[in-house]
């Protein structure tokens, strides 16, 4: 029986939050304020906090949505011809709301402590680059990072998730892959390869992070229709029946 739209928009949308509230939360409340200091997660955690989000919502909604949890994937998805156009604007709508709202989510708890929160540039786990972010990597550096990052993600997530892939493990796959792509690209970028995870944090941090969300924006998305590009190609269709 075919999955209702709704129910999909909904599970996208749970799945996003979630994605942004644990990963972005762990950055913004449990990891260290640089990666310099040694409290707090520190990369190794942080990373694990977003790939451990996808692992647990690949498994709770996968059977629904297919737990794409990121207008890039969904967008890499669309042009391997694995979803339709309504279903991805569908998708793509719950992702962006759902990631505005794990943001806003986070933004509360932080305004909660006791002593004060001041928000200051590229707040509550916002991406970015340049100077005064993680380790001053230049616009061009961060493109390409989240570029090539993404079109190995949306390779990996489509040859998974094939026929001929390991369905039962494809949820552990993409996690893994997506806790090695944050060890590389937080000093970069703090990691995107998901522009509703880029977005919300963005809109409530302002300033900086928000006048540069459009590059976690067009590099995800244009490496998602390369991923898809060489799951085309290294798939044939006659394996993939």
């Amino acid at each position: 029986m075919e999955t209702k739209i709704s129910s999909k928009f909904i599970a996208e949308l749970i799945g996003t939050f979630g994605l942004v509230l644990f990963g972005c939360g762990a950055a913004a409340i449990a990891g260290a304020d640089t990666l310099a200091e040694t409290s707090g997660l520190g990369l190794l955690g942080i990373s694990f906090a977003f790939g451990l989000s996808v692992v647990v919502f690949a498994y709770a909604i996968g059977g629904i949505s297919g737990c794409h949890i990121n207008p890039a994937v969904t967008i890499g998805v669309l042009a391997a011809g694995r979803i339709s156009t309504k279903d991805a604007l569908v998708y793509i709508a719950a992702q962006i709301i759902g990631g505005i709202l794990g943001a806003f989510v986070l933004k509360t708890i932080l305004s909660g402590q006791i002593n004060g929160f001041e928000a200051g540039e590229w707040a509550f786990g916002s991406n970015g680059w340049g100077e005064g972010y993680q380790n001053e990597y230049s616009m061009t550096a961060a493109f390409i990072v989240e570029t090539i990052l993404t079109a190995i993600f949306l390779f990996i997530i489509l040859a998974t998730t094939s026929k001929v892939g390991n369905g039962t493990m494809a949820g552990l796959a993409i996690g893994f892959t997506l806790v090695l792509i944050h060890l590389v690209a937080i000093p970069v970028t703090g990691t995107s390869v998901n522009p509703a995870r880029s977005l919300g944090p963005a809109i409530f941090a302002g300033g900086q992070a928000l006048s540069q969300v459009w590059l976690f924006f067009v590099a995800p998305i244009m490496g998602a229709v390369i991923g898809s590009v060489l799951w085309r190609i290294t798939h044939t269709d006659k394996t993939d029946d």
